[in-house]
């Protein structure tokens, strides 16, 4: 093993000893003090290999190196932020690998073998996981014009806390520097499939090349409160029972198609008044239906609005839903692809074009500027989870793999197309 393997993994290990938990895995959720101890871990690594910090409005975290005065950058990275008791790979893996293959390039350029065409930037996207502060990819979603800061900014935990309260708590303030949109001419990502594809197949990487589609809903069950045992069966309008029947209804609408072809969900229960003794007054829950068939996701909302309404007359219940996010069937510019798929060829790794069920930051990037997407294998599709793992051998690939991509996106190869 080189001395740069090497000291990935000793990196990976000292990053992953923030927010540890019991279980291997971590707990930083977006702007908490494990989040800001390891934004801080990471500037302070940042600093010791010659990048420039900045941080935005947004809590982007940024490094940047000067390679050609006045160019564009070439911006590569992922997120720190993690799930409640989540594994150690998700999102940190690709900013760590992200930092390493810059340096890694930025070395090469100050010894005259690489002649840039732009400069290039590190970034860690603020709370791309939305478990404390939704929407999920919030930091990606300022950046590219999708979500407007004052949104972000007012967003509130379930405790009250708002994201420019939990920034200011933590990291530094906002940088008069720091990279914008119109400065990035690209984009690349490396993460875990979190999926068992690759693995399955043997396959050393995956280049992304689209999305699958999704809808996602925010669904209020409103029934009324009463007494658990003193209220007559046939009078109870129970909200918990309506949202129940409606969680049982959508997993089961997924035996209705071919498998693989939809994927459903139900999660985040708030329940009111969440009493002992009380039946549930209201549910506030988040549906989440995917598919790589925009034609299913249509089908399955059709069916499901029917058992909905099934689940509404049972339950005695008002049930409405409110839609929050929607794609569909997006793909990743086919010159990215290509780009990816030379590298992987060029470095002897098997590869194979791969959807992605999961969102990501490079989701948002995509639609804005030229990007490249790369997966590296999950054990057993495990993610969300402590028990979330990449192996070795295949963490280290996947830096070799994202080193020559922006090696490649420096130099100014094409990916355009």
């Amino acid at each position: 093993m080189s001395t740069t393997d090497e000291q990935f993994l000793a990196d990976f290990a000292n990053m992953s000893s923030f927010g540890a938990t019991a279980g291997g895995g971590v707990d930083r959720q977006a702007g908490t003090a494990a989040d800001h101890a390891t934004r801080s871990w990471f500037s302070q690594w940042l600093a010791q290999h010659g990048f420039t910090e900045t941080v935005d409005g947004a809590g982007n975290q940024f490094g940047t190196l000067e390679l050609v005065p006045g160019a564009a950058y070439v911006l590569v990275g992922s997120h720190l932020d993690s799930q409640p008791l989540a594994g150690r790979y998700d999102g940190a893996y690709g900013v760590l690998a992200a930092a390493h293959a810059g340096t890694r390039v930025a070395s090469e350029f100050r010894s005259g073998k690489v002649d840039p065409a732009y400069n290039l930037a590190v970034v860690n996207w603020f709370n791309e996981e939305g478990s404390r502060f939704a929407p999920s990819m919030m930091g990606s979603g300022v950046f590219t014009g999708k979500l407007a800061l004052r949104d972000a900014l007012a967003t509130a935990d379930p405790a009250g806390t708002t994201v420019a309260e939990a920034l200011a708590a933590g990291h530094r303030s906002p940088d008069a520097g720091a990279p914008v949109l119109a400065q990035v001419a690209r984009y690349a990502e490396i993460h875990i499939e979190q999926g068992r594809e690759l693995e399955e197949s043997g396959t050393h990487v995956g280049i992304v090349d689209r999305t699958w589609a999704a809808s996602k809903y925010r669904v209020s069950v409103d029934g009324a409160q009463s007494h658990t045992g003193a209220t007559r069966m046939e009078d109870r309008r129970d909200a918990l029972y309506g949202a129940a029947l409606v969680i049982a209804a959508a997993r089961e609408l997924t035996a209705e198609f071919e498998p693989g072809l939809l994927h459903t969900s139900v999660s985040e229960l708030f329940v009111l008044p969440n009493s002992p003794v009380t039946i549930a007054r209201q549910v506030l829950m988040n549906l989440d239906l995917r598919s790589p068939d925009e034609s299913v996701l249509i089908l399955a909302m059709e069916r499901l609005g029917k058992r909905i309404l099934d689940a509404q007359a049972d339950s005695c219940t008002d049930i409405h839903l409110t839609l929050t996010h929607n794609w569909g069937l997006l793909s990743y510019q086919p010159g990215g692809v290509a780009l990816g798929r030379a590298s992987a060829d060029g470095l002897g790794f098997t590869s194979k074009q791969v959807m992605t069920v999961a969102g990501h930051d490079s989701t948002n990037l995509k639609d804005v500027v030229p990007t490249v997407m790369l997966f590296v294998p999950s054990v057993e599709g495990i993610s969300h989870n402590e028990a979330e793992f990449t192996r070795d051998e295949d963490a280290l690939r996947g830096v070799e793999l994202l080193t020559d991509v922006t090696r490649r996106l420096v130099r100014g190869d094409v990916i355009e197309g």
